[in-house]
Parts: C-alpha cells; sequence; structure tokens
C-alpha cells in the first residue's frame, strides 16, 4: 500500500507560504521536453524530476537531462521534506540497468545522474542494483560520465563500498539540513553516518568526486550552516550545492521562510572560502540542477589545482 507521511496524519496543517517573485520555473524548449518525456515513458522509467515534483523540470527536460530514480518510486522512509511515496516498495527490475542504459544513450547524455529511493528492506541497501545500473550504462555509453546520488545505506555494514567499486565519476549523498533538525526533518538518518559515508568515498577513491546538498528554509541559523560546511570539509567534500526548500503540501514540515537571491550568493562566498571545489547556491539549485555543465567545471578546477601543485 502507498501512503504519504503516515504520522504526520493527526498533526496540524502546515500552511503553504506564498512563494517570493525570485522562485520561478523557466520555460524553455518545449519539443525537446515532450522527446525527454518520451524516452522516461518507453523505457517505462522513474525520475526523480517527477516523483518529488521538481520545480526544474522543464527547463531540465528541455535539455534532454532527467535524473533516474531506481529502484521504484516508493521510499522505506518519510522523511518530512519530501513528497516521494511512502510504503512498501515492490520488488527490484532485474531489466532496469539495461532500460537505463538504452535511455542514456537515446537522450545522447554526456553526463548522467542515477539516484533512488531509500531501501531499508534490502539487506545491502540496494547497492549491488547501482553498481549493475552503472556498469551498465557505462557499457552502452563508454563516453558518458555518471554521477550517483545515492542513500546513506545505514546500518548496512560496507555494502556501500560495492557503489564506489563501479567507480562512478561522482559520488552525491545529500546532507539535507543542519544536526539539530534531523530527528523533525530527516527521521531515520543519522547525520554524522552521512557524513562518514561521504568520508569513506574519498579515503577509498580519491580520484571520484564527492558532493552533498543543503536545504534552507527549514529554521535553521547561519551558524548552523556553517558549521555543516565545515563538517563537509572535513569529510573531503568537493562540491556543495544550497539551495532553497520548497514545503510540498500542508502535511510537510513547514518552511520557515525564504532566503533572497543575496543570502544565496554570500552562502555560496562562504562556501568557498571553505574551500570546496565548487559550490552552486540559488533559490532553485537541487542536487543534479547542470549537473552536467557544474561537472564540467569541477573538473577544471581540480585541472587547475593539479598544474598550480606541480609548477609550485
Amino acid at each position: 500500500m502507498k501512503i504519504r507521511h503516515p504520522e504526520k496524519v493527526n498533526k496540524p496543517i502546515n500552511p503553504i507560504k506564498k512563494k517570493p517573485t525570485w522562485i520561478k520555473s523557466k520555460l524553455t524548449n518545449t519539443q525537446d521536453f515532450f522527446l525527454t518525456k518520451s524516452v522516461v515513458n518507453q523505457y517505462k522509467l522513474k525520475t526523480v524530476c517527477e516523483e518529488a515534483n521538481c520545480p526544474n523540470i522543464t527547463e531540465c527536460w528541455s535539455k534532454k537531462h532527467a535524473t533516474f530514480l531506481i529502484m521504484g518510486d516508493i521510499c522505506t522512509r518519510a522523511c518530512a521534506f519530501c513528497n516521494v511515496i511512502t510504503g512498501k516498495p515492490k520488488k527490484l527490475d532485474p531489466y532496469e540497468p539495461t532500460k537505463i542504459s538504452f535511455a542514456v544513450k537515446k537522450l545522447n547524455l554526456k553526463h548522467a545522474v542515477i539516484t533512488s529511493v531509500d531501501r531499508d528492506d534490502l539487506d545491502d541497501g540496494g547497492a549491488q542494483h547501482f553498481y549493475e545500473v552503472i556498469l551498465e550504462t557505462k557499457k552502452n555509453n563508454p563516453k558518458t560520465t555518471i554521477e550517483v546520488l545515492t542513500p546513506d545505506f545505514l546500518r548496512k555494514g560496507t555494502s556501500y563500498t560495492k557503489v564506489i567499486k563501479a567507480k562512478p565519476d561522482v559520488f552525491n549523498h545529500n546532507i539535507e539540513t543542519v544536526p539539530g533538525l534531523y530527528k523533525k526533518v530527516r527521521p531515520g538518518s543519522i547525520y554524522f553516518s552521512s557524513l562518514e559515508l561521504l568520508k569513506n568515498v574519498k579515503k577509498i577513491n580519491k580520484n571520484i568526486f564527492t558532493k552533498s546538498g543543503l536545504m534552507v528554509g527549514l529554521g535553521e541559523n547561519k551558524d548552523e550552516i556553517m558549521q555543516v560546511m565545515d563538517d563537509l570539509r572535513s569529510a573531503e567534500v568537493d562540491f556543495l550545492t544550497i539551495g532553497q526548500y520548497l514545503q510540498p503540501t500542508v502535511k510537510h514540515h513547514p518552511l520557515d521562510r525564504y532566503y533572497n537571491p543575496q543570502e544565496f550568493k554570500e552562502l555560496e562566498n562562504i562556501a568557498k572560502s571553505k574551500g570546496f571545489l565548487m559550490v552552486s547556491s540559488s533559490p532553485l539549485t537541487r542536487s543534479s540542477y547542470h549537473a552536467d555543465e557544474d561537472f564540467n567545471k569541477l573538473k577544471k578546477v581540480r585541472l587547475n589545482q593539479t598544474n598550480a601543485q606541480s609548477i609550485s
């Protein structure tokens, strides 16, 4: 049975605040938008763009860039910020790795982003399935770079190392919010376990770029945000995304406030000063927003750093 956040049914309704003028989705090439939609439908795939009601879906799909959601559209957790359905997931589709690889090829993606729901019901949290999707996509698209946005694999031991062995170009795991809000916003997750996951990716393979995302507007303060930045840098995270929390429904975590563009720019400057190779900070920034363009920038920054070190 599919249910949406059952623990919130009897809680007070949280009115949704009106969006400010600076939060506005872009409309671009509608022909390519429908091409992307047709490919997703042809292979009966799920995307986080649709399941999480991403505000950037029109812009991204108009560039033929979709973020594939593997292992179904039903999550075993009920995070208070997320609009993905909670419930008992179905069995894994053994043909999904092939379907993903064909869709990537048909869309001619230079950079593919693959994410998933939480699958706490699986012994490995879905690590083997991630592994198979990455390898199959690489096999059929050898020139395509791959970015994964994974769950935390909490209480699944070292199963996450299977994903690392597949050698994605970017390993992303979102920290989401400040530790003081975890019990309300991200129940079932542990802040320091997420940090440890990101840290261990770098320990195992320093060539993989690591990435994490943070939402603002949930009730955090500036000092808490800066502490998260410091924690992520201690874990050697390369790339940080910062975006505005947009409350999906009246039964989700209430929006505390909207940050203005100047505040996002300030957070970007602070993050850069702390040593992140790349920072994307804006009201509509999401984990995979402009992921292909940002990956190319990330490679250039690392190359410049390497050249500078060799000269010195």
